[in-house]
């Protein structure tokens, strides 16, 4: 199952029409960090996640592992 994270991120990106690049720039983070988020990787500093996601509007909290969803 796909990271919902990375997938939001990956297709908003795509949709705004934004290169891993431009979004990297445009969100202050590396593209190194874009392409590891957009991969699903799953240890990433929610600082910078945040980051991230503050260019679409949105934030992500830490989650306890009873309420991870993905089992």
């Amino acid at each position: 199952m796909e990271n919902p994270i990375a997938y939001f991120v990956k297709n908003k990106r795509k949709s705004l029409k934004l290169t891993q690049i431009d979004l990297a720039e445009k969100s202050g983070v590396g593209l190194r960090f874009i392409r590891d988020l957009e991969q699903g990787k799953a240890t990433l500093r929610l600082d910078k996640v945040n980051q991230v996601l503050d260019m679409f509007g949105c934030e992500a909290g830490p989650i306890r592992k009873e309420e991870n969803y993905y089992g």
